[in-house]
């Protein structure tokens, strides 16, 4: 009897993009809405901007570029 070895891909993953995606998740998270309330400026521009940069943090980690070009 043969034992036959499946192939395994492993996924490499960068640890610079991995610091990118995680520092721009704490800037949204915590920077964004702290600025703002110093700034003044309205919730509505506050969460476009959170929600750019948690693209922008997808984008650095899977590796992928945005093809719907909308942020």
């Amino acid at each position: 009897m043969s034992q036959q070895s499946a192939p395994t891909e492993i996924k490499k993953t960068d640890n610079g993009s991995l610091l990118l995606g995680t520092g721009l998740v704490v800037a949204s998270m915590i920077l964004v809405p702290a600025l703002a309330v110093r700034l003044g400026l309205g919730a509505s521009l506050t969460g476009a901007l959170r929600i750019a940069l948690m693209k922008a943090s997808s984008r650095a980690v899977s590796g992928t570029p945005d093809i719907s070009k909308a942020a």
